[in-house]
């Protein structure tokens, strides 16, 4: 197993697919390259998503709200999210409760049971073998570090001389 976060939520109109970006975590080096699992959800699963991620609050409990609330009453939590299969481009979960020292595993779509484990800050794994099947390269460039580039210019600065500079 893999802990992926939410990379990004990108949301499309018009009837076209919406998708859920996850990133493995401990693949966010900065050598500038890590792996993507674009996971297609639907319009009102990426309302749901969306929602949870900019932390928009309603006046009235949305349905993964109302889930939560019961498991709270019935004394369980969602312990993690397992993204353990995927075919045809068709991603398969397990969500996982706890509840008074056990687990209960349940099948759920990846959607659902994200946006129910953003709500609670429950951790979202992938199996490895699925990562390796459904994953594509993400290349970012290096964060901007000031202190790194005035370090290359002082090295720069050293390494010249007049001569450099001559025209002959």
């Amino acid at each position: 197993m893999v802990e992926v976060k939410v990379l990004t939520l990108i949301v499309t109109g018009g009837g076209s697919p919406s998708f859920l970006v996850l990133e493995p975590i401990e693949e966010h080096v900065s050598e500038g390259k890590s792996r993507v699992v674009p996971i297609c959800v639907g319009g009102y699963e990426a309302l749901g998503l969306g929602s949870v991620l900019e932390g928009t609050r309603f006046t009235r409990p949305m349905t993964h709200d109302l889930l939560l609330d019961a498991l709270t009453n019935l004394d369980a939590r969602i312990d993690h999210v397992f993204i353990n299969d995927v075919k045809s481009g068709t991603f398969y979960a397990r969500l996982v409760l706890a509840q008074h020292g056990r687990l209960v595993d349940l099948d759920a779509r990846p959607s659902d049971a994200i946006a129910l484990a953003l709500r609670q800050g429950a951790p979202v794994y992938i199996d490895e073998t699925v990562l390796e099947r459904a994953s594509f390269p993400y290349l970012f460039k290096r964060p901007y570090d000031e202190e790194r580039i005035v370090d290359e210019f002082k090295d720069f600065l050293e390494g010249i001389s007049p001569d450099d500079f001559s025209t002959d």
